[in-house]
């Protein structure tokens, strides 16, 4: 993996080495002896390539000084101004010189880009388990994406079979209403009618002479619920106040009444009491 970034910074540091010495032999070649200008190169070249291996060492044991960092860039800096100083002065070919000046410049930045690589590299069994955990949160979200649909699919299915039973029973509903309103209004019309009328009340009061009881028809419509008092049974008389009641019925009238007599006016009356105890009170007081 370290091949990806390290050779590119090899052939680019060849190449700057090469080009930074040739052109220094030939810029102050022509000034001082070759000899000069070739030990002037490789001093250039030299204090680049030893600021580098020492920063190299210095990575490699997890460590950093900027000082080393400083004169290497220094180094490259001062190749660069030599080839762009060449290019300056040079008559002909000076934009081909001046475009490849920036070669000690992109070598220095391929061994920084080479250095951060490692700094932030990790082992196969690391970048395995990042894979895994990143796999299973995939999954987690597949899974919880699946659920989150069929929970809305669950839901809508609910909501429609709701809607559905309820707009059924509102039809039922509507249905029964329309069903009673014709029968209410059957009703109606045979209550208005004369002889319907007439024969309906006959047939369900009984008719007294001179007397036509009105036929009315029954409430339909909500009804008021009785009161729990309603329902529940009158108190029971004693004994001594049934016997006073029996009495006072018996000798209403004269001659005095027969038990049969009596016990229809006593419930009549409104009173209550069962048979057996009516029975009783009567031969108590008779």
């Amino acid at each position: 993996m370290n091949a990806k970034t390290v050779l590119p910074a090899v052939a680019m540091t060849a190449v700057s080495m090469v080009l930074t010495l040739a052109v220094v032999v030939m810029w102050l070649g022509t000034a001082v002896p070759w000899p000069v200008a070739l030990v002037v190169g490789l001093g250039i070249d030299g204090g680049w390539l030893a600021t580098l291996a020492y920063e190299r060492r210095l990575a490699a044991q997890g460590d950093h000084n900027r000082a080393v960092t400083a004169v290497g860039w220094s180094f490259g800096v001062l190749a660069a101004g030599v080839l762009v100083a060449h290019a300056l002065t040079a008559e002909e070919s000076a934009g081909a010189w001046l475009a490849v000046a920036w070669l000690p410049l992109a070598a220095k930045a391929l061994w920084l880009v080479h250095a951060m690589w490692e700094r932030t590299a990790l082992t196969p069994v690391a970048l395995d388990a990042i894979r895994g955990i990143q796999q299973e949160a995939r999954d987690e979200a597949a899974v919880a994406r699946a659920r989150l649909r069929a929970e809305a699919a669950t839901e809508e299915t609910r909501l429609t079979a709701v809607t559905e039973a309820g707009a059924r029973v509102a039809r039922v509903q509507a249905k029964t209403a329309q069903t009673l309103s014709s029968a209410w209004s059957t009703l109606e019309t045979a209550r208005a009618g004369e002889e319907t009328g007439r024969a309906l009340t006959s047939v369900t009061a009984r008719v007294t002479p001179g007397v036509t009881p009105r036929w009315e028809l029954p409430v339909w419509g909500p009804s008021e619920p009785l009161a729990a008092r309603s329902l529940e049974s009158a108190p029971a008389l004693t004994d001594e106040a049934l016997d006073v009641i029996v009495d006072e019925i018996r000798t209403s009238e004269t001659p005095a009444l027969s038990y049969r007599e009596m016990a229809a006016r006593f419930r009549a009356a409104g009173h209550a009491a069962s048979e057996m105890r009516l029975r009783a009170a009567w031969k108590r007081v008779a």
